[in-house]
């Protein structure tokens, strides 16, 4: 792979942030034929991502047809069809004491903005944040993972047959790069991975006072009450936890299950777990051998604190695969309930009070999302309202990050800002307060020094009244 250099990323950099001067005035028509470019060219080269996204994580075409293609393909479409609407300004509603006066909210572009995208989506949280920016009217560099060494070729390439480099670059590499990147002035930067690398990002912005939105990660928990449909909660358990083989972020983390349906659980998983991926073809690897080794560490040191596997826990270091494990009996004090996992393994523990489930997750750092499959009502409610969370889905996992009208993002540790549609054309907007005045008399002029018997009461009346 090709690296930039510090003089080729500052002269990039520059092209990007004199044409967001000009990009400001962008019209409607404009963006969307941007956006449609993007669409043609990725339905156009689809079997070529589903090539590029195999090489580097193993993943089956279907697989990266639904998480990748179609999901940044839907944002494209619900932005281009909803632009006009997003573009508009707002008008603000008024109060007597801004009588004759217009007020409204105007979306202007943020300006030049930095992406800096995961290797475990490769494609998807690349271009999904890109086609939000490019709504909102910015010029973007986007700098893609070096461990996704296909798909982030694809993406230059992509890039370079659609956009000019002063509208959408592409750069290449690794840490080195990354911190050429964050040393310029951007006006925003999208950032997905580790809380650990999200503080650094966070920490960089803050030398220019730019925004950011950070796509962080955490510990989601997934609670199992007993009133749950078992098969059901399995089922959709195991398609959610180990697609991808585990490596994503929103992925359930850690298993709460009720202590009277335990053993039916995890005899649903062991079946569900083989229909869904019994055959390796419809199963990824992991992304490189460092991680490979690194959740053959977290499942050696809980299996030596005591943990059981259930099912699973067969390793392949030559092929970078590594099945889907599920593990019981786990402990509080073993790395797997300690360090999110990102991979597929699976701790499971039980539990008689929900109360203790509730306080074990508020005492950890914020989760990106929370799952809780239960019928009972008043399960759901006290989850849902004794609990902080990015997100949260009921009776189903990950399902919440393709819903178009959501916002998708933590919390805290977990994430800052939201993204996705409306909510992602936000991220990548000023949203900009503008007034406009009638001349000759005004209501504020009522109140101008100096300050009369007449005056003193209008003030007096304004602060009781209004």
């Amino acid at each position: 792979m090709d690296t930039a250099t510090q003089s080729e990323i500052r002269d990039l950099f520059e092209q990007v942030k004199r044409h967001s001067i000009n990009q400001r005035n962008s019209s409607l028509s404009e963006r969307r034929a941007r956006l449609k470019r993007l669409e043609d060219w990725i339905m156009k080269h689809r079997t070529e991502i589903h090539e590029a996204v195999h090489k580097d994580l193993q993943k089956p075409y279907e697989e990266t047809d639904l998480t990748e293609v179609f999901v940044v393909l839907s944002e494209i479409r619900k932005a281009r069809k909803n632009l006009k609407q997003w573009m508009m300004p707002k008008p603000a509603a008024s109060s007597i004491t801004y009588l004759g006066t217009n007020a409204e909210t105007f979306y202007e572009p943020k300006g030049a903005c930095l992406i800096i995208a995961p290797w475990n989506y490769p494609f998807q949280l690349a271009i999904g944040p890109l086609v939000s920016a490019i709504a909102a009217g910015n010029t973007v560099i986007i700098k893609p993972s070096e461990f996704s060494e296909n798909t982030s070729e694809l993406i230059l390439r992509m890039c370079t047959d659609i956009f000019k480099p002063e509208e959408v670059g592409v750069v290449l590499g690794a840490v080195k790069e990354s911190q050429e990147l964050l040393s310029l002035h951007f006006d925003h930067i999208f950032f997905t991975g580790s809380p650990q690398v999200g503080k650094i990002v966070m920490e960089a912005a803050s030398k220019y006072l730019a925004s950011v939105t950070l796509e962080l990660g955490g510990k989601s928990p997934t609670i199992v009450d007993r009133s749950a449909n078992i098969k059901d909660a399995a089922q959709k358990i195991a398609w959610g936890k180990w697609q991808n083989a585990g490596q994503v972020c929103i992925a359930p983390d850690y298993l709460f299950v009720h202590e009277d349906v335990k053993d039916k659980l995890i005899e649903e998983l062991v079946v569900q777990s083989e229909k869904l991926y019994g055959n390796k073809e419809m199963y990824g690897g992991i992304i490189s051998r460092h991680h490979h080794n690194r959740i053959n560490d977290l499942m050696a040191d809980a299996i030596d604190k005591g943990a059981n596997i259930e099912f699973g826990g067969k390793s392949d270091r030559d092929n970078l695969r590594f099945t889907p494990t599920l593990l019981s009996n786990v402990t509080k004090d073993t790395r797997v309930m300690e360090e999110e996992i990102f991979g597929p393994i699976l701790p499971l523990m039980t539990y008689t009070e929900l109360d203790h489930v509730v306080d074990f997750i508020n005492q950890k750092p914020k989760p990106l999302a929370l799952y809780v499959f239960a019928k009972n009502k008043s399960v759901i409610n006290k989850v849902k309202k004794s609990t902080s969370s990015g997100m949260m889905t009921i009776n189903d996992v990950v399902l919440q990050f393709a819903h178009p009208n959501l916002p998708i993002g933590g919390v805290n540790n977990s994430g800052i800002g939201k993204a996705h549609g409306h909510t992602g054309f936000i991220a990548f907007s000023n949203e900009k307060a503008v007034v406009k005045q009638r001349t000759g008399f005004t209501m504020a002029k009522t109140v101008y020094p100096p300050y009369s018997a007449f005056k003193k009461f209008m003030i007096d009346f304004m602060v009781k009244y209004f």
